[in-house]
């Protein structure tokens, strides 16, 4: 699933991702660490995995979309 980086907060390693509806999805550090990544930055565009339905959806991986 493909979404929208919204916050990020490097001390914590966590954030919120924004679905392509808007909604607003939080992520943690060990999604954001399951990625590899070392930095996010507002507006960039990733690849989510969660697992979960409706309000109870958690994201298990954020790492950048590559083409």
């Amino acid at each position: 699933m493909q979404a929208t980086a919204y916050t990020y907060d490097p001390q914590t390693r966590s954030g919120q991702v924004l679905l392509d509806d808007g909604t607003p999805v939080p992520f943690d550090a060990a999604a954001f660490d399951a990625g590899g990544l070392l930095l996010l930055r507002p507006g960039q565009r990733v690849r989510i995995e969660t697992e979960g339905e409706g309000d109870a959806v958690r994201i298990t991986l954020v790492t950048l979309q590559t083409l």
